[in-house]
């Protein structure tokens, strides 16, 4: 199974655009040690010509085009892109199926939490009708596994997370199963697995178990500290409260991670404020010292 990391970032990317925090603006300056990372997807493939896509961000034009594999240039229109599975129904991992309305129909799976949200609040499902239009699958939240046709020898196993809708969710706060969701990707043949969560406020038991029974974990990085937003003074929300799970301090994830073994440990969805983007950092020395790897625009890995 090949994993291709499309985007690294958090909503906005880095640098983000309107963004001058010590982050953005030394990149900017040329001051920083780290690459630019756009907004988060992955795309998985077992045969290096079918792929399925997890989410779809603003930035998913850019990230095809960096990205040769996906485009076969086999007829006039074509893409190596067989479906689309959508985490969230947040609006950076969501917009960037506007940006693919010219292809065929997309085949996209979510929960139906999600269908509503991109029916109702944000109805990208809605809009897509007059172009490329939706078929929607539905994903259940409890682990039942399930198989997309067109990605070979790839079988799904989701779970609901702890999490809020997005701010224009008619069911924001009234949280649901399904609003957003944890998935491991089992390739049938050599049992090797994926979990991949990119949003993750709270570790459950499940999610716990989940993280012990796989070869690599693909998690939330977003912030390095709870009150880093705070602190910059770019807002007054901790990065709990908005359902992530900061890096640092006791419950963070580097001491969840640190009671995971047997796996790869790589964070992604990086927000431009997070100071592990930076690779002098005594932050990312940290990471270096538990095993913790930063994921970036470009990153392919062979399980």
């Amino acid at each position: 199974m090949k994993i291709r990391v499309l985007g690294a970032g958090a909503g906005g990317g880095f640098p983000q655009w309107n963004c001058n925090c010590d982050n953005c603006g030394r990149f900017r300056k040329g001051q920083f040690n780290g690459k630019s990372r756009t907004q988060s997807s992955i795309a998985i493939s077992t045969d290096d010509r079918n792929w399925l896509l997890f989410n779809t961000s603003p930035d998913i034009r850019a990230q095809l085009e960096a990205f040769p594999a996906i485009q076969p240039k086999q007829g006039i229109r074509d893409t190596g892109i067989r479906a689309v599975l959508l985490i969230d129904s947040q609006i950076d991992h969501t917009t960037g199926m506007l940006m693919l309305r010219e292809g065929k129909p997309l085949e996209v799976y979510c929960t139906e939490m999600v269908r509503q949200d991109l029916t109702t609040g944000f109805p990208l499902f809605t809009m897509l009708k007059d172009y490329c239009t939706v078929n929607h699958h539905a994903i259940a939240c409890d682990e039942t596994p399930f198989e997309i046709p067109g990605i070979d020898d790839i079988r799904l196993y989701a779970h609901a997370l702890k999490s809020k809708a997005p701010p224009y969710s008619p069911h924001r706060h009234d949280p649901h199963d399904g609003d957003n969701i944890g998935v491991i990707v089992e390739q049938i043949s050599t049992g090797k697995k994926l979990y991949y969560s990119p949003g993750l406020g709270e570790i459950e038991p499940h999610v716990f178990k989940a993280m012990q029974s796989v070869d690599c974990l693909m998690v939330d990085g977003t912030f390095w500290t709870d009150d880093e937003m705070v602190t910059r003074g770019i807002s007054q929300k901790r990065a709990r409260e908005i359902g992530h799970l900061p890096q640092s301090g006791p419950g963070g994830m580097i001491e969840v991670l640190d009671g995971v073994a047997n796996a790869r440990k790589i964070l992604i969805h990086i927000n431009n404020t997070n100071p592990i983007l930076d690779d002098d950092s005594s932050a990312r020395k940290t990471l270096d010292a538990h095993g913790i790897e930063v994921a970036y625009d470009g990153l392919e890995i062979d399980l």
